[in-house]
């Protein structure tokens, strides 16, 4: 993938990187906990094939800022800041794990600029009773998954546009019925497992794509 760029959102500086012809519709993937955008490296190339495709390195992760502050909702803020600032519409947005948390609830702030959304292996907004970390980042970030705000169950069921929601099946350490269920919540969404674990996008790319390119196929330009 290309190297690095920097945007500047409210004082943050979100380093990204950015691959496919620039009059395609834009596609931005938002990586999982303790990862960045590279993370993307594997499948990336084949979505610019007719993307413009971002990887973004959430805050405090890769080469963005290091915070005071770390949220999901901040992490939000800060994707919605990128969607704005670069004025980008008809998106898809894809997000692995703690990344699809920043994508549903950044698709529910904006839905004016986002045609399809991508969750693969996200928490539900359960309570999931992880094991707290001494990681700064992941502290914060772990104690909302298992405290989350009842609000977000609200950004599930209000999300308009084709939801696909991926699991890991049984390999998976996120309850996979739990996943179901906050699929079956979304107005437009689908479920498809792909057994292989927490990775989809990496352990299984060629399975990964193929069901992403299906969906995209259902998601209709905005008006």
């Amino acid at each position: 993938m290309a190297g690095d760029q920097i945007i500047d959102i409210r004082g943050v500086r979100l380093a990204y990187r950015v691959l496919g012809a620039p009059a395609t519709p834009p596609m931005i993937l938002l990586h999982g906990g303790s990862a960045d955008g590279s993370a993307w490296a594997e499948v990336a190339p084949a979505f610019a094939a007719d993307r413009r495709v971002y990887a973004v390195d959430l805050r405090g992760h890769g080469a963005s800022d290091r915070t005071e502050h770390y949220s999901f909702e901040l992490m939000r803020d800060d994707v919605v800041g990128f969607l704005d600032l670069l004025d980008l519409r008809d998106v898809t947005l894809v997000g692995h794990s703690m990344g699809g948390v920043v994508a549903y609830l950044a698709a529910y702030a904006r839905p004016e600029r986002v045609s399809g959304l991508v969750l693969e292996e996200t928490p539900p907004p359960d309570p999931m009773g992880f094991t707290v970390p001494d990681h700064e980042i992941r502290r914060h970030i772990v104690g909302q998954l298992n405290a989350p705000d009842p609000a977000w169950w609200d950004a599930v069921e209000s999300i308009g546009c084709p939801v696909l929601t991926l699991r890991g099946g049984p390999a998976s350490f996120l309850p996979q019925e739990r996943i179901a269920t906050m699929a079956a919540r979304f107005p437009n969404g689908s479920l498809v497992t792909i057994p292989v674990g927490h990775h989809v996008h990496r352990d299984a790319p060629d399975a990964f794509l193929d069901a992403v390119r299906a969906h995209l196929g259902r998601c209709t330009p905005i008006r």
